[in-house]
């Protein structure tokens, strides 16, 4: 569903999100569109949570997205990932098949996924790669979460509740709940622990 002004009214449709008595960790049942109205939103297949906001120049796609969560500008989200509630993804944001969001993350502008460890466009005989020729990589991000700007998440890792990653950081192994890692490949900075 390509959501676009209605003829000679300037303004997009209007959608609302229905809310249910027996709302989950996903609200249920789930939305059919977003809570706000935007212009040149490429929306298809998506459980939208109560009260969800995506903006403009947004593609997402067979996706779950959790209650109350915003979706910034020029944000790709594809078929297959999964956004807890209460979630802010800034812009430019690329989140892939395979990637599983818990309940309040941050994602700053420009994280990138990655759900493959040996991208390739074809295959040993020249012929395209399709999807039985590559591996998924699952990655999950635990709640309360915070990923900085720029950082690139590989496939595979899974980033603890809690966990700071700084802006630019590569991501390249599992970070441990409360840590804050840095850098090209990520290290470890500092790990908050529970007071005793």
């Amino acid at each position: 569903m390509i959501v676009t002004p209605r003829p000679g009214s300037g303004h997009p449709r209007r959608f609302r999100a229905r809310s249910g008595p027996d709302r989950a960790k996903y609200a249920a049942p789930m939305a059919s569109a977003p809570s706000n109205d935007a212009l040149y939103r490429l929306i298809s297949d998506v459980d939208f949570g109560v009260d969800v906001v995506v903006f403009s120049f947004t593609n997402v796609y067979g996706c779950r997205i959790g209650d109350q969560t915003r979706i910034g500008t020029f944000v790709e989200i594809q078929r297959g990932a999964s956004i807890g509630a209460r979630c802010k993804i800034q812009s430019h944001t690329f989140i892939c098949d395979g990637v599983t969001i818990g309940d309040e993350v941050f994602v700053g502008h420009g994280v990138m996924f990655i759900n493959d460890k040996h991208p390739a466009a074809t295959v040993p005989g020249g012929e395209l790669q399709t999807e039985a020729d590559w591996t998924l990589q699952p990655t999950v991000v635990e709640d309360g979460a915070s990923l900085g700007s720029g950082s690139v998440i590989l496939g595979g890792v899974r980033v603890g509740a809690g966990a700071l990653v700084g802006a630019g950081a590569v991501v390249t192994r599992d970070v441990e709940p409360g840590a804050t890692v840095a850098g090209v490949p990520a290290r470890a900075r500092m790990t908050l622990r529970p007071a005793s």
